[in-house]
This record gives C-alpha cells, sequence and structure tokens, in this order.
C-alpha cells in the first residue's frame, strides 16, 4: 500500500474516532457536527468529503465496524466454549468485555435502532439479524450434540439477543458492582429462555408407545 492510502486510512480512522470521542450517555450521533468531527481529528471541515460524502455515511461505517467486532468476538467466545464449556457465561463476559471496550459503539447502536433515520434502522437491524442467524445455528448444532432439541432456535437466539441489548443498555453507565448484578441476572434470564425452548420441544415431541 502507498504512503498516500495509508494515510487516507488513517484520516478516516480519525474522524471515525473523532465522531465516537465525541458520544457519551447524554449526546448522540444526531447531535454532532460536519464542523466538529472534523476539528477533533484535526483536519479541514472540506477534508472530510475525501473520505466520506456526510456525516451519516461515517455513522454507518461506525455502525459496520460495532457489529462486525461482536460477531468475531463472540466467535471467539465459542472457542472459549468449545474448550471451557459453560455456553452461557462465557458470552455474557464476552459480551461484557465488548461492552467496556467499546461503549460508544454500543450506544450508536441502541440509540439509531429506534431513531428517526432509516438508513440507520436499516443496518443495525442487518447486523442484529447477522449476529441472530450466526446464534441461532450455533444453538441448534449444540442442540443437535447434546440432544436436547429446542423448539425453535430462531425464535431463541430473538429473546436472547433482544435480551442481552436491553440488559447491555443498562451495563453501559452501571457502577462495577451493578454491572456484576447485571451479569448474574442476564445469564439465569438466559438459562430461563434456553430451558423453557427445551421444555416446548420435549412437549411437542410425539410419544413413543
Amino acid at each position: 500500500m502507498s504512503s498516500r492510502a495509508e494515510q487516507k486510512l488513517r484520516t478516516r480512522r480519525a474522524l471515525m474516532d473523532a465522531a465516537l470521542a465525541q458520544l457519551s450517555a447524554d449526546r448522540g450521533f444526531g447531535s454532532l457536527s460536519l464542523r466538529e468531527v472534523a476539528r477533533e481529528a484535526g483536519i479541514a471541515p472540506t477534508s472530510f468529503y475525501r473520505h466520506f460524502s456526510e456525516l451519516d455515511e461515517l455513522g454507518l461505517a461506525l455502525v459496520d465496524e460495532g457489529g462486525v467486532a461482536l460477531r468475531q468476538l463472540m466467535r471467539q467466545a465459542r472457542k472459549r466454549i468449545a474448550r471451557d464449556g459453560s455456553a452461557i457465561s462465557t458470552s455474557v463476559e464476552t459480551f461484557m468485555e465488548y461492552l467496556g471496550n467499546n461503549a460508544n459503539l454500543f450506544r450508536l447502536m441502541l440509540r439509531e435502532r429506534t431513531g428517526v433515520s432509516k438508513p440507520f434502522r436499516t443496518a443495525i437491524k442487518a447486523e442484529i439479524d447477522h449476529f441472530v442467524t450466526e446464534l441461532a445455528d450455533d444453538l441448534h448444532r449444540v442442540a443437535e450434540e447434546q440432544s436436547k432439541p429446542l423448539s425453535d432456535s430462531r425464535l431463541v437466539a430473538e429473546a436472547m439477543v433482544t435480551l442481552v441489548f436491553n440488559q447491555g443498555a443498562e451495563a453501559l453507565d452501571a457502577t462495577h458492582k451493578e454491572r456484576d448484578e447485571l451479569k448474574v441476572k442476564l445469564k439465569t434470564e438466559l438459562r430461563m429462555i434456553l430451558v423453557g425452548s427445551q421444555t416446548l420441544a420435549r412437549r411437542k415431541a410425539p410419544q413413543k408407545t
């Protein structure tokens, strides 16, 4: 890669980091201005357009990055699960690690998931759907391996992801003690969903005569 291309990538990264740095519990992406993001990144506002056509395009790039980062982290968690067992516990701990390292990315996805921008809502829905699909496949595979079928692995995955996102919103600004309590609660709730689905599957199964 040429030095010019490398510089362009660095500047693009600086713009994305500048936007993320200005997000907080009290400030959403919609309140950012192109001028202040450019200033935070150390470039002239006119130079912004060499990297993004508008501020929303930068935001969509962040959404994509947030979704990819979460999926990659959860794929690593699967390897830990295969080694150590305890799928729910490992997954919750991994997700909380993600929150700790990507708080503002998660804030962006939470807020814009139900925001006024249709492109944002569509992009975030796509990221969540990717995550649900991977989780549903994992749940189905593990259920088959353990001979503990689920009534509907896709619905289980959707319920789990919805629950995790909601609890993640609470965990963002929680104290260390509160976050530990949330983790215990979340693990229990996820087990309830899993056991409930296993119970429904047993009830639906044809009875042996």
